[in-house]
């Protein structure tokens, strides 16, 4: 575990010694643009650095509204809301269906920011469809991550096609996927939606994809009214107005990184030799790998990766490297150089 002083951008000092670092999840790499941080600083002058009012206070900001509309528009979703964090979004959802009449369903993997209390986690999809199946008394209602970064779900999300979908309320986690997959960086919205479930719900956080402390639900109108008049909430701080109006001010920055980043992962996959080392789903910035040997011989060569327990210390070590738009061409050849020294001498 390293502690450092300043975000960490495409490079990392430690100890006076200077590492690539290719972990984290700022994948656009917004947080350290200086066009984008301009935008934010200009937004934080008119909207102020917070604001801690309820959303259903007699004075409320524009900026919410608007900004919930616009990220709906860019989903494809009826209607969207706005929350102060990805992980209280995924707890008003939650929240919102643990009550009589909805059976929850967990698919493996699934992310902590849609369970309450200790539900149980399928281990294994036939395990979790056979037991939907079997259900007759309540409303299905499954929860799962689009990108699990185990190559189940995103892009294809093959396991959803042998259940009953319109019987089944879906509830997807689509933190990692927003801003950067689906068309104009909507996530997976539309395609779940083609699959016609009884009812789609996608909660996530906006800062890995869109550089924001703020998390967002998408839905259909009827679906969002209905959180919106939750005393979770009513009771909650917003996002900060800054913040949000920045992701609508920088749409054509977002538009520009993403392309970038595009382009990036293209020139990573056509160098690195040896891919089977990764579990990774395409289109998607990261590369998955257990292997902790690995981690330490990058480490030695000057380069990090995400590397640690997820999300408590009993849980499997997570080790990823992470294409961003922030990376160079040299950044990403001399990582393709090491990894490829590594496969030919593992």
């Amino acid at each position: 575990m390293f502690t450092i002083d300043e975000f960490p951008d495409r490079t990392i000092a430690i100890d006076g010694k200077e590492y690539l670092y290719f972990g984290g999840t700022s994948y656009l790499g917004l947080q350290t643009d200086a066009e984008f941080q301009s935008i934010f600083i200009n937004n934080i002058k008119k909207y102020g650095t917070a604001y801690s009012a309820s959303r259903k206070s007699n004075i409320r900001i524009s900026i919410f509204d608007e900004v919930d509309a616009y990220l709906a528009e860019i989903v494809g979703s009826e209607a969207c809301v706005t929350m102060s964090s990805g992980y209280l979004a995924g707890q008003l959802v939650c929240n919102y269906f643990s009550q009589p009449g909805y059976q929850l369903y967990y698919a493996p993997h699934t992310h902590s920011a849609l369970l309450r209390n200790q539900q149980e986690i399928f281990q294994s999809w036939t395990e979790l469809e056979n037991a939907i199946k079997q259900n007759s008394n309540k409303t299905a209602v499954l929860f799962l991550d689009s990108i699990d970064f185990h190559g189940d779900n995103y892009p294809d999300y093959n396991f959803l096609k042998n259940l009953p979908l319109q019987d089944v309320i879906l509830v997807l986690d689509d933190s990692h996927g927003i801003g950067i997959t689906g068309k104009n960086g909507g996530g997976s919205f539309r395609l779940l939606q083609s699959l016609q479930p009884k009812e789609l719900l996608v909660s996530c956080s906006l800062g890995k994809g869109f550089g924001i402390q703020a998390g967002a639900i998408f839905s259909s109108k009827n679906m969002i009214n209905a959180l919106k008049n939750t005393q979770f909430f009513g009771g909650a701080s917003p996002a900060t107005p800054a913040s949000l109006a920045s992701i609508r001010d920088a749409s054509s920055l977002i538009a520009t990184k993403r392309i970038q980043l595009a382009e990036n992962m293209d020139l990573f996959l056509k160098n690195v030799s040896g891919r089977s080392l990764f579990v990774y789903a395409e289109g998607h910035p990261t590369f998955n790998f257990q292997n902790e040997i690995l981690a330490n011989y990058l480490e030695e060569k000057g380069i990090l990766v995400t590397n640690f327990r997820y999300p408590t210390e009993n849980d499997s070590l997570m080790s990823r490297i992470v294409i961003s738009a922030s990376h160079t061409n040299e950044d990403i050849l001399k990582l393709c150089t090491i990894l490829n020294s590594y496969s030919s001498n593992p």
